[in-house]
């Protein structure tokens, strides 16, 4: 279960900010194998820490089981990512420069 719900945050695209003739565009770019876990995990510890009340293994454990089952706060997280590389993706032409 914690394979899945990693593997269901695990971002394949993210934004990065690139200076191109004095603007700065959002363009989409793959994400390094290892940033991909990084940032999953980020989103879910944080994730987790943004919930109070019980302890902070209770909040990790019920956020991956969230992100198993495709719910919860870190995979609305990529969502977004997803959403912002979509509409930025007219960038993408920016990304090898």
């Amino acid at each position: 279960p914690v394979d899945k719900a990693i593997e269901n945050v695990v971002p394949k695209i993210e934004v990065r900010p690139k200076r191109v003739w004095g603007s700065i565009y959002q363009v989409p770019q793959e994400t390094k194998p290892k940033r991909q876990l990084f940032l999953a995990a980020k989103w879910l510890i944080d994730a987790a820490r943004s919930k109070k009340g019980a302890s902070f293994s209770k909040f990790l454990a019920l956020e991956l089981i969230e992100a198993a089952n495709e719910t919860g706060t870190a995979y609305k997280k990529k969502l977004e990512v997803y959403k912002m590389a979509e509409a930025n993706k007219a960038f993408a032409r920016f990304a090898n420069r």
